[in-house]
């Protein structure tokens, strides 16, 4: 598969997870217009101020690090925890624009060939719906807690497949770099497969790590703001 049929089938990815938004806005719309109506310049500022402070999360070098004995390329980082936020306040669909800001902001200075921050987005995306969409429907403490574990674990399975069917073969066929040598720290194993090696080795538990550290700060940051996110919610503030 040539380089622009990856590209391509990322943006393409991206895409269609935003067009879905669009009807689920629709449909959400609807809904709300007996009891209030959808105030587009409220949405689009709120958007603008998470989105910002998850930008500066996920461009400034300092706030991000790497974990000794994993890959140097896979970086911890905390873009996420504004769109839980933000998610958790004002709906699901203002945590995934948030994280989409941020994706359209990082993309002109990639250094990935795009394809690091569109995979980011799926990923977030798997992160940060069903946590919010839980939360939604039972917006207590308990339902924060279990729209995170469920969330933590969809991140987890949608970066290791991911991982393993687009963003190694695509940087395979983009670099020309053979894959045993792309991923030779993960040549001699046991599971046959160099790139289920690598995500079962590499992936799975730095994942692990990074989401279980977001669920911590998410968690601490959460419980304080939780008697304004209920005034929020019912229109009270």
């Amino acid at each position: 598969m040539k380089e622009e049929q990856y590209l391509k089938l990322f943006s393409g990815i991206a895409f269609v997870i935003l067009f879905l938004f669009a009807l689920y806005l629709n449909k959400k719309e609807h809904k709300a217009k007996e009891n209030s109506k959808f105030d587009l310049t409220k949405f689009i500022a709120r958007v603008g101020i998470f989105g910002a402070i998850s930008t500066i999360l996920y461009t400034i070098p300092f706030l991000k690090f790497a974990i000794p004995g994993f890959p140097s390329f896979l970086e911890i980082h905390f873009d996420e925890i504004p769109a839980f936020i933000a998610g958790f306040a004002y709906g699901p669909l203002t945590g995934f624009f948030v994280i989409l800001l941020k994706t359209l902001i990082k993309l002109p200075i990639s250094n990935t060939v795009l394809v690091g921050e569109l995979s980011d987005l799926v990923f977030s995306t798997a992160f940060i719906l069903p946590a919010t969409l839980i939360y939604k429907k039972n917006r207590k403490i308990k339902g924060a807690l279990i729209g995170l574990g469920v969330g933590f674990v969809c991140q987890v399975i949608v970066a290791t497949v991911l991982n393993v069917y687009l963003s190694i073969p695509f940087y395979v066929e983009f670099y020309g770099v053979p894959l045993d040598r792309l991923l030779s720290a993960y040549k001699d194993n046991p599971i046959g497969d160099i790139k289920w090696a690598y995500a079962l080795v590499a992936v799975v538990p730095f994942n692990l790590i990074k989401n279980s550290i977001v669920v911590v700060i998410t968690i601490l940051i959460y419980k304080p703001l939780r008697k304004l996110i209920e005034k929020v919610r019912q229109n009270r503030l």
